[in-house]
């Protein structure tokens, strides 16, 4: 039964999150696919990015929290850049949400 338990905890410190793992950095410049304002406690965006430094399993989706300073004006500049078609840029944080979405905190956007 005991080692049954190491398996079973081995397994686990395997399959963390991502995030674990994670980096921090800017992505590549992209147009924006799609911007998906939600009612849960988060926004999300989607980029066909060639570079996402994260990690993340999921490379073209990222999210940002309603919640964080600053998070109502990076919508902005992402729904200008939308509107426009001008292409961005995302700092990714290196964290992860269970969907493999990256968490981004901070916006470029270029002509």
């Amino acid at each position: 039964m005991k080692s049954r338990m190491h398996l079973l905890l081995g397994f686990c410190i395997l399959a963390l999150p991502s995030s674990v793992l994670a980096e921090a950095g800017w992505t590549d410049y992209a147009k924006i696919a799609e911007l998906v304002p939600t009612s849960r406690h988060y926004y999300e965006v989607r980029l066909a990015v060639e570079k996402n430094p994260s990690g993340c399993r999921d490379k073209s989706w990222f999210y940002q929290d309603y919640r964080v300073k600053g998070s109502d004006k990076m919508f902005t500049t992402l729904l200008e850049g939308l509107q426009s078609g001008n292409r961005v840029r995302l700092y990714v944080t290196g964290k992860c949400n269970l969907d493999g979405y990256s968490e981004f905190s901070a916006v470029g956007i270029i002509p």
